[in-house]
């Protein structure tokens, strides 16, 4: 192989980088600038590695020269590929990932359309979804951060993570990381975009595949991205198996044309930019004068899973469970009652809570102990109503010394459409 024109790296500038398709072996030409010197001169190699199936020239007027051919400013010293099969590493916890992880499995005994040659996992814990699946089909398992994959592998892919990658690590596979992102980016950045489509709301999302930059999460260029109409009534439990499906169809297809992809890729818009930060139990905090009925229900279908909806009664913090939704009070029942107020509906067997707009249910709450409505009612309610037929405020639930929410939906604006 000729060598570079280079001399000292250190006394060189590299300008700009720019990607265009080339078939066989890549024909590279570097156009530097001596630190001092008044002329461009253009060095020229030839180079019988393939550099990711493209032409790098570097030229001037461009402050962006990371964006668009990252993974090919390492010099391979190995012949890169070309097209599949791929050598995959595959960085990923939860179930969501695992559904990616069985595609890329299956892929490789795949003899008709054999997307994957061979594959290796990084994950955390000892106890995590893709460590089990990993172990049952016997895949080679790397705990993170001791990973070393240099030369091994053509690309990595990377979903459900929540580990920043190091810049020296992402240069190391000739193809970059992808990620498989459950949001149409770059609506919902961050750790929880499941969570943050269902709590504000949204009828629309779907899944992104990009490829990964340093320093920052879900900022690089999309590769292929898909819409999804979010089903009515959906958790974000329910819509996190869609979308992991989703996810892994949508990766499969990234990969059986991977170079064109990359070469195709697009910046994410600097509009419609929203954050989804990791879920709290500071979110669970119920105030009933300020949410609505939807409100409440968007937050127990977003989190309720995992952390009970809380409210405070009577100095003691009880957790509410076996959300109902809305339900219709007569207007002489519910027109004077404030918000935490509190009826019993016997012939449903639901615990009634007045919000800002209308009454929600719940059959279950979680005092000292799991009670349903009635035994609530029976243990907790029943001799207040005795003396009148409405609930005190004095008896009503409450928001005493609850945090303020870290978002409502509010504070987010509507996704635009994505074309």
């Amino acid at each position: 192989m000729a060598a570079l024109p280079f001399g000292n790296l250190e006394a060189m500038k590299l300008l700009k980088w720019s990607v265009t398709q080339r078939s066989n072996s890549c024909h590279v030409k570097y156009l530097f600038t001596r630190k001092g010197s008044e002329e461009d001169k253009l060095g020229e190699a030839n180079d019988t590695r393939v550099i990711a199936n493209v032409e790098v020239k570097v030229s001037r007027n461009n402050s962006n020269c990371s964006n668009r051919a990252y993974s090919t400013q390492n010099y391979f010293r190995e012949e890169v590929r070309k097209e599949p099969p791929w050598r995959v590493l595959f960085f990923g916890t939860d179930e969501f990932a695992v559904q990616s992880l069985r595609s890329l499995t299956a892929s490789r005994h795949d003899c008709s359309d054999k997307i994957v040659e061979s594959l290796e996992v990084v994950t955390l814990g000892k106890d995590l979804p893709v460590r089990r699946f990993a172990n049952d089909n016997k895949l080679v398992v790397h705990d993170w951060p001791h990973v070393s994959p240099h030369g091994r592998f053509d690309v990595g892919v990377v979903v459900s993570f929540g580990c920043l990658l190091r810049e020296s690590l992402i240069r190391q596979f000739p193809y970059g990381i992808l990620n498989v992102h459950p949001s149409l980016l770059p609506r919902w950045r961050g750790p929880a975009p499941v969570f943050h489509t269902v709590l504000h709301g949204d009828t629309t999302t779907g899944v992104t595949i990009m490829q990964i930059r340093p320093k920052r999460f879900d900022v690089g260029p999309i590769l292929n991205q898909e819409i999804y109409q979010v089903p009515e009534q959906s958790t974000a439990d329910q819509l996190g198996a869609n979308l992991s499906s989703m996810g892994a169809r949508l990766l499969i297809d990234t990969l059986k044309n991977l170079p064109e992809r990359i070469a195709n890729g697009r910046e994410q818009s600097k509009e419609g930019v929203t954050m989804a930060p990791k879920i709290s139990t500071d979110m669970s905090w119920v105030v009933w004068e300020e949410q609505t009925c939807d409100h409440i229900s968007c937050l127990f279908r977003a989190i309720g899973s995992r952390i009970p909806l809380r409210t405070f009664w009577m100095g003691d913090v009880i957790k509410l469970l076996d959300f109902v939704g809305k339900v219709n009070v007569s207007e002489s029942e519910g027109n004077d009652a404030v918000p935490g107020s509190i009826r019993y509906q016997k012939e449903s067997n639901t615990v009634l809570v007045r919000c800002k707009d209308g009454w929600v249910g719940f059959r279950a709450l979680l005092l000292r102990k799991r009670l349903s409505a009635a035994d609530f009612y029976n243990g907790y309610l029943h001799h207040y109503f005795v003396k009148s037929s409405t609930c005190s405020t004095s008896t009503a639930f409450s928001r005493a010394n609850v945090p303020k929410l870290r978002t409502t939906p509010q504070d987010v604006p509507s996704p635009t459409k994505t074309n």
